[in-house]
């Protein structure tokens, strides 16, 4: 798609702003609800890009996300092909979705890897999951030095508070939990990557070990990156929580409770400010009105299965990887 139809003029000299989402269709209503989110936080004197990375986006689904375009947000859609290293992923995928059907098994959560690769122009970008909610501006993520370091995200607040997860990272990564970060909110510097051959990297480590991991991809960005990582205040990547501090810039509904599935969950208000107007909204409603008692029943099982899993692994006598 080209920016000549995006909202963002090209001739404007001031820095744009990379923003990067990784989707398929079924993500593509939580996506809408966060680029909407993030339209209404930015700083009207600068200009942002939205780069949605996706293996096959309907046409309905486009035209309703680039609806959000505005001024100063620009959209661009990028299908992954599939190259050789993206085919050693997804066959690694599908190994790990006979193995365990966990949330991890998705090729799409690999995406964000090919980053640096695929956007040489780029020094600099943020990388957001879906399932996020801005409530400041994402220019002051960008913004933020990092410190000679390749990347910056948040330790993660799930692997603290579980120690199943604890153990598991400490354990099976081979990370300490108190540095291992979620990488569902990332500042990368785009060169260091490209220097480090992250890509490459992780495509030898897959292929050497075929290692059975709980969330292989961030598993594997904690592994290759440890010591490159700078610790993002929790006000980037903050859980729902019903006293959200007033200085939340960046709600994550991460792995639990989503509130398109679950009514009477934290900040869902906030979660369906953002989706109104995005076109999705209807879709939205409807998927929660049928997640039923069997789905729920369902969906807790598969957080149960996931905790049980870590605390099996945590008990090997050395990493998994490397």
């Amino acid at each position: 798609m080209s920016i000549f139809h995006t909202g963002l003029s090209p001739f404007k000299k001031t820095k744009v702003v990379p923003i990067f989402l990784t989707i398929n269709s079924a993500y593509a209503p939580y996506a809408a609800a966060a680029i909407h989110s993030l339209t209404e936080h930015v700083n009207p004197d600068r200009y942002y890009r939205v780069i949605i990375l996706h293996d096959g986006l309907n046409w309905v689904n486009r035209v309703r996300l680039r609806n959000l375009v505005t001024k100063n947000v620009a959209l661009q859609f990028k299908k992954m092909t599939r190259s050789i290293h993206l085919k050693v992923i997804v066959a690694y995928c599908m190994r790990r979705k006979k193995g365990s059907g966990d949330f991890f098994s998705s090729a799409v959560y690999y995406y964000r890897a090919f980053i640096p690769r695929l956007f040489p122009m780029y020094d600099k970008a943020v990388y957001i999951d879906s399932d996020t909610i801005l409530r400041g501006d994402i220019g002051e993520l960008y913004d933020i030095d990092l410190e000679d370091k390749a990347l910056a995200a948040m330790v993660d607040p799930k692997v603290s508070a579980i120690k199943e997860f604890r153990d598991y990272v400490d354990n099976a990564v081979g990370v300490p939990h108190d540095e291992y970060v979620n990488s569902g909110v990332q500042l990368m510097d785009l060169r260091k990557m490209r220097k480090m051959k992250y890509l490459s990297t992780m495509i030898e480590l897959i292929r050497k070990y075929d290692a059975d991991l709980v969330a292989p991809d961030q598993d594997y960005l904690n592994i290759i990156l440890r010591g490159q990582i700078l610790f993002l205040p929790e006000c980037w990547n903050m859980e729902p929580r019903k006293d959200l501090p007033k200085n939340t810039k960046l709600i994550h509904f991460n792995l639990f409770n989503k509130p398109w599935h679950y009514k009477n969950v934290p900040c869902e208000r906030i979660f369906w400010n953002a989706a109104k107007g995005t076109g999705f909204l209807g879709d939205l409603k409807r998927q929660q009105a049928a997640f039923d008692e069997e789905k729920q029943k369902a969906d807790h099982e598969k957080v149960e299965a996931l905790i049980k899993k870590a605390g099996k692994l945590a008990k090997t006598k050395k990493p998994l990887v490397g």
